[in-house]
């Protein structure tokens, strides 16, 4: 399986059209697969923004490290990579020295000065958890511990993560607070945006179940424990938003059909690769859609 750049002749760099990539555990399977798909059509955006797995799995794009998360995947159910013997002896149900620094110095290596290097621009969303508002930060480095600890940072859940100290600040999950954010990339001087979402058409968010485990978790951090309780309205809010925006033309969502369907702890790498496969038959039906998108949107 290569992991070297992909080369094609009629690579596009796409500026002023961002790509949003929303979060999900291992559902960024689905991401993985339409980066790839966008890769070998040559569609490379300029401007990235992504969440927890939007943003670790559209590493890979950005460097131009074509499949290399399927080379990943062969890992995802090593009990060095997730199980709950870590949670147990670190805090961590996810080993995040092995996932973001072992795998990609050792096992599955990143092209990390193709990143620092790349045109394609990244920016992770992180939440603060003392103010409770997000924080965007352009990750363009070529230094592994940088790389480590923000991708940590951004995918750092509740309850099964410990928050990630960066610069005197504590950071953790991104998407407890701006879980699709588009919002941010039309600030940041883009016009319209692609968004992979990685929930299927008619998703939406329930409302927080034993909110006093957060609460009790969380007491020291008030505006966390907020953020997180509000999270199912802003959420759906957003879609619906994102919706209307589509059938304006302003947004292209990029969706799972609904046929397969995995958890955000789902870390079995064949059931993963299902659902990569299946997502690259899908998007041989988006891409000409999404081709004719852009068209319209250089146009106008």
């Amino acid at each position: 399986m290569t992991t070297t750049s992909f080369k094609n002749e009629n690579n596009e760099i796409i500026g002023n059209v961002a790509l949003v990539l929303e979060g999900g555990g291992f559902r960024g399977i689905f991401t993985a697969a339409v980066l790839d798909a966008f890769q070998e059509a040559g569609l490379l955006f300029e401007y990235l923004i992504g969440v927890s797995a939007g943003a670790a799995y559209s590493v890979s794009y950005v460097s131009r490290q074509y499949r290399r998360n399927l080379a990943v995947n062969r890992y995802v159910n090593d009990k060095r990579y997730c199980s709950f013997g870590n949670l147990l002896r670190k805090g961590n149900y996810f080993n995040w020295e092995f996932v973001y620094h072992l795998i990609p110095t050792q096992f599955v290596p990143f092209d990390y000065k193709a990143f620092h290097q790349s045109e394609s621009r990244l920016k992770v969303v992180v939440t603060n958890i003392n103010t409770g508002e997000p924080e965007y930060i352009e990750l363009r480095t070529d230094q592994p511990k940088v790389f480590c600890d923000w991708l940590t940072a951004t995918s750092a859940l509740p309850l099964i993560s410990k928050p990630k100290s960066i610069n005197g600040k504590l950071y953790m999950d991104g998407g407890l607070c701006d879980s699709i954010p588009f919002r941010q990339a039309l600030a940041d001087g883009n016009s319209r945006a692609v968004v992979v979402l990685t929930r299927p058409q008619g998703y939406r968010k329930k409302p927080l179940r034993n909110a006093w485990i957060i609460k009790l978790a969380y007491r020291k951090y008030p505006q966390l424990v907020e953020r997180i309780k509000e999270r199912s309205n802003y959420y759906n809010q957003t879609l619906e938003l994102l919706e209307k925006l589509e059938q304006e033309g302003k947004v292209f969502i990029i969706r799972p059909n609904g046929g397969i369907e995995v958890s955000r702890l789902e870390n079995d790498p064949s059931r993963l690769q299902v659902f990569y496969d299946s997502t690259i038959q899908q998007m041989a039906d988006e891409l000409p859609r999404l081709k004719q998108w852009l068209d319209n949107t250089t146009r106008s």
